[in-house]
């Protein structure tokens, strides 16, 4: 069960219970809001949230795409989620930022229902938990990934993820750890809540913008993080069949972080153990969230460094 000390509620921190909405509010009836999952990790020098800025600059674009407007700037939410993990007295969280529209009109035009503000923090380990380590199951779902033309997949929107919540019940039920989704041209699209990355070769593949995913900012740091390595990745279109002959895939979000793929539709990849690029780039990862050894300046200490 989910829980902490304090919310940050429409411009107060309130306690845990006390941060309600009715239940007629836009965002429950119509999945009228947008959201951000961020991590603060206890590295070595310090309390540290991964990659605060472009999160929240993330969360200001979804914003703007559903005309949705607050006024606390990136800055002021950094600054919030740091009094935020304070007050909680948490070194380590999953950040949960919500940007909704409230109480307001029953029709679906959100234009006149007003916008809040919530943001949580609390502990949250791996989504796959011990599996996360040593590599998941996963099958492609039969839900495919909404067309460009209808949804917008650069919007971290709530709504959004009912599709995502389709193809998760299948693949459980099926007795998967997790769903790989298609694009709507039958293209490797993503997970309900992951971005995925292909390696044949040598060469790290991972689908394109176009393919109706999310722009993650784990999957940005993956991407970062294997050109500092010498790696080659390329964004392309990848078909289906590139899942049963890749040499190594894996997951990478917020709430999943660096987790292999050691299966697919029941289909080893390779030989059904991690893969050496994806150790490679997992370790670099963790070195850098754990250990604080950030040549890319992705963490915004809570307080002062501790040297």
């Amino acid at each position: 069960m989910l829980e902490s000390k304090f919310i940050y509620f429409n411009g107060d921190f309130v306690s845990w219970n006390d941060a309600k909405i009715h239940i007629l509010s836009h965002v429950i009836q119509y999945g009228s809001g947008v959201f951000e999952g961020i991590r603060a990790y206890e590295t070595k020098l310090g309390t540290a949230i991964f990659r605060a800025y472009d999160h929240y600059k993330r969360l200001k674009e979804s914003m703007k795409i559903y005309r949705m407007e607050t006024k606390e700037t990136v800055e002021d939410y950094i600054s919030i989620t740091k009094e935020l993990l304070l007050r909680n007295e948490l070194k380590s969280a999953y950040i949960r930022p919500v940007v909704y529209r409230g109480l307001g009109s029953i029709s679906p035009n959100p234009l006149h229902a007003p916008v809040e503000t919530a943001i949580a923090a609390f502990e949250m380990p791996n989504l796959f938990n011990e599996k996360a380590s040593s590599g998941i199951n996963a099958c492609v779902s039969s839900y495919r990934r909404f067309a460009p033309d209808t949804t917008l997949a650069l919007a971290k929107a709530t709504g959004n993820y009912l599709n995502s919540e389709l193809a998760m019940i299948e693949a459980e039920e099926n007795g998967y750890d997790e769903a790989i989704m298609l694009d709507v041209f039958g293209y490797v699209a993503e997970g309900p809540g992951e971005n995925i990355f292909l390696v044949k070769d040598g060469v790290i593949y991972t689908p394109p913008l176009g393919s109706s995913i999310l722009k993650g900012i784990t999957r940005d740091s993956i991407i970062k993080i294997a050109e500092y390595l010498k790696l080659t990745v390329k964004e392309q279109n990848l078909p289906r069949e590139m899942l049963y002959v890749a040499d190594e895939i894996f997951f990478c979000g917020t709430a999943a972080e660096v987790t292999p793929i050691v299966s697919v539709d029941r289909i080893p990849v390779s030989d059904g153990k991690v893969g050496k690029v994806t150790k490679l780039i997992s370790e670099k990862f963790r070195e850098i969230v754990i250990d604080g050894v950030d040549p890319f300046n992705w963490l915004e200490f809570v307080e002062a460094k501790a040297y």
